[in-house]
């Protein structure tokens, strides 16, 4: 079968996807051709404010000019080694990245899921040498409602039917318990434990924020028991809450720090597992690896991220336009928003079923310029880039008002 012809119009571009893309998206309607800072542009030319931000992967905007030019000037000069041979700019990175998020040595990966992966190994490789639980044997225990990612491993202990039906034999090896729950966590805890495994704010579940004090327990549970803490920062890191990671809001330092999306400036994929050198020091050559993981180019934008971090303008942001963004939406509740939950800049929005689903309000609000994405039915997401202005996310919040008083 022959590819389609070019296409032109949103509405054509759409319809050629279909004999020919795996169907396992379900995108709203909007083709986008241009972006810049905040805002992207479809192909007839019609204006949207981005409102998701690739789910915390844009950060600092489209087209960030820092990050573009960074990547600019490593195109000109080398963009891939493979890790058979160094690269000149893969210390300078994993250097810089270790010491913003306090922590010791870096494994460079490309994909979130493969963060998470390759923390699963080490967790057990770890638990293994180090711990003492007999071969095959480690267990690592994670929350209901979470999301790490869509492969076989992580849909194992997935609690989503739809990322799990059809795709058995699971892997064993994962314990799950509610989350924000620590008895119930102490309970599944034992001596095969290598790791608790968990987001510090559950982003896919509807950026659920745990209990204050959650994520201390978390960290004095690991250490007495002696696992580790595997903080899945991948949406919720670099900037997004008001700090550099969300761990920072209860000084959590944990053993392993999975990062991705933002790392890499939303212009190549570029994720890490960030921890103490005694515990991804268990890796040895051989054993794990990825051909574009950490190469040059990723290794470029990801140092000029760590950069842009390292001023701290981001986190205060987003510190400071949280405030708008909550008192927005606490305005709505109860005038369509049943509730929210807030932090930083990122906030899930449970809509009024009476009002409309969430797909049908991301819809609504597309249609006056403002691009959001629904989850688990009723609730919609606002991540906006960092860069966002507080005129423009009143704007949002006004088109939001607008929409639930439309009805759908």
């Amino acid at each position: 079968m022959t590819a389609p012809a070019l296409a032109h119009t949103s509405e054509e571009l759409i319809r050629a996807e279909g004999p020919v893309l795996a169907h396992n998206y379900h995108p709203l309607p909007v083709v986008v051709a241009r972006a810049e800072g905040t805002w992207v542009e479809d192909v007839e030319g019609r204006r949207y404010l981005d409102m998701l931000a690739g789910y915390s992967a844009l950060n600092f905007g489209h087209r960030n000019p820092v990050l573009i030019e960074a990547a600019h000037r490593q195109l000109d000069r080398l963009t891939l080694t493979s890790r058979a041979f160094h690269n000149d700019r893969l210390a300078e990175f994993a250097g810089s990245l270790a010491e913003l998020t306090g922590l010791e040595m870096v494994l460079p990966m490309n994909t979130g899921a493969e963060a998470v992966e390759s923390a699963v190994k080490v967790a057990r490789k770890w638990a293994y040498e180090v711990k003492g639980v007999a071969p095959d044997r480690a267990t690592i225990v994670v929350a209901a409602e979470n999301f790490h990612g869509r492969t076989t491993t992580i849909v194992s202990f997935s609690t989503d039917e739809t990322a799990r039906a059809g795709f058995g034999p699971f892997t064993p090896g994962f314990r799950i318990v509610p989350y924000n729950d620590l008895a119930a966590l102490e309970a599944a805890v034992d001596e095969t434990t290598a790791a608790v495994l968990i987001e510090p704010i559950q982003g896919e579940a509807g950026v659920v924020i745990p209990d204050d004090g959650y994520l201390t327990g978390v960290r004095e549970l690991t250490r007495r028991n002696g696992c580790l803490f595997i903080a899945d920062e991948i949406q919720s890191g670099l900037g997004r809450t008001g700090t550099t990671l969300a761990v920072d809001h209860e000084g959590v330092v944990p053993d392993l720090l999975l990062l991705g999306k933002a790392l890499g400036g939303g212009i190549v994929p570029v994720s890490a597992v960030v921890g103490r050198r005694d515990v991804l020091g268990v890796l040895r050559p051989g054993e794990h690896g990825s051909t574009f993981g950490g190469n040059p180019l990723a290794a470029a934008v990801g140092s000029a991220v760590v950069e842009l971090l390292e001023t701290g303008e981001f986190q205060r942001r987003a510190a400071e336009l949280g405030v708008v963004l909550r008192d927005g939406l606490a305005a709505l509740v109860g005038r369509g928003v049943e509730g929210f939950r807030a932090r930083g800049l990122w906030a899930g929005v449970d809509i009024d079923p009476a009002i409309g689903t969430g797909r049908e309000i991301s819809e609504g609000l597309m249609r006056e310029g403002v691009l959001v994405k629904d989850t688990h039915g009723s609730t919609i997401r606002l991540a906006p880039p960092l860069t966002i202005t507080g005129e423009e996310l009143r704007s949002a919040l006004g088109s939001l008002e607008k929409v639930l008083g439309q009805g759908v």
